[in-house]
C-alpha cells in the first residue's frame, strides 16, 4: 500500500505543480481567501468527496475521507493565505494581484493537501480509519484561522495531526523535525508617545517624541540582554517607527511598535511587564503621555514526544529524503500551536531550497520561491505518517 501511494502521488505531481502555480498566481490576503476556498472545495466535489465543510470557522475547509476499514482518525492541514508583498520573482507564473504574493509557501502547501487527498480518496476502501484534510485560512494574521476552526470542530473525534512547511532555508531532501517546542509565541506591541510639537528652531519649547521615542527604542533592548536567563530564547524588535513631519517641524506624536517572540510562558509574562515599565519611566523622564498596548498572538508549537519519534521514522522511508535532523528552535510563530494544544500531534519542516541558487531569498521577500519536488516529498511523508497513524500500514 504504501508503494502504491507513493507510485500515485508521483504520477500525479504535475497535477501538483499546476495547483501550485494556479494558486501562485491567485493569492488572497488573510480573512478574504473566499475564491482560493471556492477553489478548495471545488476540487473536492469534482473527486467525489461527499463530506466537505465549506466555511468553518470563517474561511476554512474541512474535508473527511472515510476508510473501508475501522482505524483511527488522523487530520492532515495545510493553509491558504498570502502576503501583503508586491512580487519581484518574475516567474512565468507571478502573482496577478498588485501587492499580494505567495511568499510563505502556502501555496505549495495546499497543492501537496490537495493531491495526497485525491490519491487517498482513490485508495479508500483499501485504508483503515478516517482521514480529516484541514484546509486552513489566515495563517499569516493573528488571530487566525485555527483557533476559529477548532472552535467550529474541525478536530472533533481526531486522534492525531500532522502538519509540515516548505521551508526554503533548509536543503531539498530534508526533513527536521523537534520535539518539544519547535516555533516561538508571537506577540506584537504598539506603544504611542505623546509629547509637544513645534518649530524645529524652537526645540526648548517642545517635548521631542522622536526623541523620546529614540530613547525608548534603545532602552528596549535592555531586556532581553539584561533581563531575559541567557539560557532561555527571546527575540524583542522594533519593526516600525513612525513620525512623518516637515523638516523644520518637531514631530509631536510617534508611534512605534514591533514584535516578541518567547517559548517559555515565565519569559513572555517578563517581557510584556518589561516593556510597559520601561515606556512607563521613558516617558515619566521626559514628561509626556503615552499609550501602550500588548497583544498576545500564537502560543508556541510544542510537539508531542512520541508523534515527534513517529514522524522521524516514517520520514526514513520516502526516497527523496536524504537528510532527517533534529531542527533548531525557530523563532517564527505558527498557528499549527493551536492544534496541538488540543489532540496529539507534531509539526515539521521539509527542506524547500531551490536548486537553482545558492542562497534562497527567504519567506516573506518578494523574490521568495520554493522548490516544487519538496511538494512531493512533503505530500509522500504526510501520506505515510497518515496510513501508519490510521493502521493502514503496519509500523
Amino acid at each position: 500500500m504504501k508503494k502504491q501511494l507513493f507510485n500515485q502521488l508521483e504520477q500525479n505531481y504535475d497535477e501538483m505543480v499546476e495547483i501550485r502555480r494556479y494558486l501562485h498566481q491567485h493569492p488572497e490576503l488573510s480573512f478574504q481567501e473566499k475564491q482560493t476556498a471556492a477553489y478548495i472545495a471545488k476540487y473536492y466535489q469534482a473527486l467525489g468527496v461527499t463530506d466537505v465543510r465549506t466555511n468553518v470557522g470563517g474561511n476554512g475547509i474541512v474535508a473527511k475521507i472515510r476508510g473501508g476499514k475501522p482505524g483511527k482518525t488522523v487530520a492532515l492541514r495545510a493553509d491558504f493565505d498570502a502576503l501583503p508583498i508586491q512580487e519581484e520573482t518574475g516567474l512565468p507564473f507571478q502573482s496577478k494581484v498588485p501587492g499580494v504574493m505567495h511568499a510563505c509557501g502556502h501555496d505549495g502547501h495546499t497543492a501537496t493537501l490537495l493531491v495526497l487527498a485525491k490519491i487517498l480518496f482513490e485508495m479508500k476502501e483499501e485504508l483503515a480509519g478516517v482521514y480529516v484534510l484541514i484546509h486552513q485560512h489566515a495563517e499569516e494574521v493573528s488571530p487566525g484561522g485555527a483557533k476559529p476552526m477548532i472552535e467550529d470542530g474541525c478536530l472533533d473525534e481526531v486522534d492525531v495531526i500532522f502538519g509540515t512547511h516548505l521551508w526554503v532555508t533548509v536543503p531539498y531532501g530534508t526533513i527536521r523535525y523537534r520535539k518539544g517546542p519547535i516555533m516561538a509565541a508571537a506577540d506584537r506591541f504598539e506603544i504611542q508617545i505623546k509629547g509637544y510639537g513645534g518649530h524645529g528652531a524652537q526645540p526648548h519649547k517642545t517635548k521631542d517624541s522622536i526623541v523620546i521615542g529614540s530613547q525608548l527604542v534603545m532602552n528596549l533592548q535592555q531586556i532581553v540582554s539584561r533581563k531575559v536567563n541567557p539560557i532561555e530564547s527571546a527575540v524583542l524588535s522594533v519593526g516600525y517607527f513612525l513620525a512623518e513631519n516637515s523638516f523644520n517641524v518637531i514631530a509631536d506624536q510617534v508611534t512605534l511598535g514591533g514584535t516578541v517572540r518567547t517559548f517559555n510562558p515565565e519569559v513572555q509574562e517578563m517581557i510584556e511587564k518589561e516593556i510597559g515599565r520601561i515606556v512607563e519611566g521613558t516617558c515619566l523622564a521626559a514628561n509626556c503621555d503615552y499609550e501602550f498596548h500588548y497583544h498576545r498572538g500564537y502560543p508556541a508549537v510544542v510537539n508531542h514526544d512520541a508523534e515527534t519519534d513517529f514522524l522521524a521514522q516514517c520520514a526514513k522511508e520516502i526516497p527523496e529524503i536524504k537528510t532527517i535532523e533534529e531542527s533548531i528552535p525557530e523563532m517564527a510563530g505558527e498557528d499549527f500551536a493551536y492544534y496541538l494544544e488540543n489532540v496529539k500531534g507534531t509539526f515539521f519542516f521539509t527542506g524547500a531550497k531551490p536548486d537553482s541558487v545558492k542562497t534562497a531569498y527567504p519567506h516573506h521577500h518578494p523574490k521568495f520561491d520554493i522548490n516544487e519536488k519538496a511538494m512531493l516529498a512533503a505530500a509522500k511523508t504526510l501520506g505515510l505518517a497518515a496510513l501508519k497513524a490510521t493502521g493502514s500500514v503496519s509500523s
